[in-house]
């Protein structure tokens, strides 16, 4: 029930205009996941969800995200913007490496057709962090 409520936060037509509005509503769908999910929140140019969507499944510590996936679904869904979004299974939402790297190999390849990452949030059981709010996006 938590979890439809949190979609339905998230649903289409809703603004968003801190990242941090969503945070409890994505932890609230992430956080319980054994495995790492890639999500993203497509959103039109006045910052309103278009959709939610999980993109990729992977494993207990990693998963495999295309930006060319990435970009077909942001192109199919008409965004303007979007809020990348993954959880870390292990409950420690602290970025790594290679959650820095693909942030911007995806921010490379939306930004030539002029689609914005406005964030990327991790999604741990003890919170979520920004890259917007650290100075990575």
């Amino acid at each position: 029930m938590a979890k439809r409520f949190a979609r339905r936060k998230l649903a289409k037509g809703r603004k968003i205009t801190q990242p941090s509005q969503a945070f409890e509503h994505l932890q609230l769908l992430l956080q319980d996941y054994e495995h790492e999910v890639f999500s993203v929140l497509f959103l039109d140019s006045q910052n309103r969800v278009i959709r939610f969507e999980e993109l990729f499944r992977g494993t207990i510590d990693a998963a495999s995200v295309y930006p060319r996936e990435v970009l077909k679904a942001a192109l199919a869904y008409n965004a303007a913007a979007v809020i990348l979004v993954h959880n870390h299974p292990s409950g420690d939402p602290e970025p790594s490496d290679a959650d820095r790297r693909i942030t911007e190999r995806l921010k490379e390849a939306l930004g030539l057709m002029d689609i914005r990452v406005i964030d990327h949030v991790v999604v741990g059981s003890d919170g979520c962090r920004s890259f917007a709010e650290m100075g990575y996006v």
